[in-house]
């Protein structure tokens, strides 16, 4: 039996979605896949994965247009395999505390490529994030590190059971 193929891809603009995706990747390596991690926009062809995992950051709302422009590029091929999607971005605990659901955007991808399921993740703006906004947030005492590693874990070692029980 080949080891499963798995990529992991992200739509990010600062980085914290793309540690969550590393962090992805390095669980279900743990667990004997074989994971690739790329940024959504390079993703052009997900035919030679046997599944996929699609995570984007959410601002303001809205998810990443990085990430859906792959899932909506590479919707027929993403039809045919297995496929788990990811946001993040709440920057405080309430991902932890509770499931959240897709924002719209996210749930009109997930139908379109039959994703599985949708996680949220806490995100992250911290005083080395770039931008004004950013900068805003941390001087108001808004930011800070919401991504946990524990869950991402879990989550991960879920999809690894998921594609090893198949």
């Amino acid at each position: 039996m080949s080891t499963k193929r798995v990529l992991v891809a992200y739509g990010t603009k600062h980085g914290a979605t793309a540690g969550i995706a590393e962090q992805i990747a390095v669980t279900l390596r743990e667990d004997g896949l074989d994971a690739v991690v790329l940024p959504a926009d390079d993703v052009h062809d997900v035919r030679a994965y046997d599944a996929v995992v699609l995570g984007g950051s959410l601002y303001a709302g809205h998810w990443s247009s990085k990430a859906k422009h792959c899932a909506e590029r590479n919707a027929d091929s993403l039809r045919h395999r297995p496929v788990w999607m990811f946001s993040s971005g709440p920057l405080d605990r309430s991902a932890e505390e509770h499931d959240v659901p897709p924002v719209s955007a996210v749930a009109r991808e997930m139908q379109l490529v039959g994703a599985r399921e949708h996680m949220t993740f806490g995100g992250s703006v911290t005083a080395h994030t770039p931008g004004f906004l950013a900068k805003a947030l941390t001087r108001q005492g808004k930011g800070g590190d919401f991504r946990n590693p524990e869950r991402i874990q879990k989550w991960a070692h879920h999809i690894s059971a998921e594609l090893v029980a198949a």
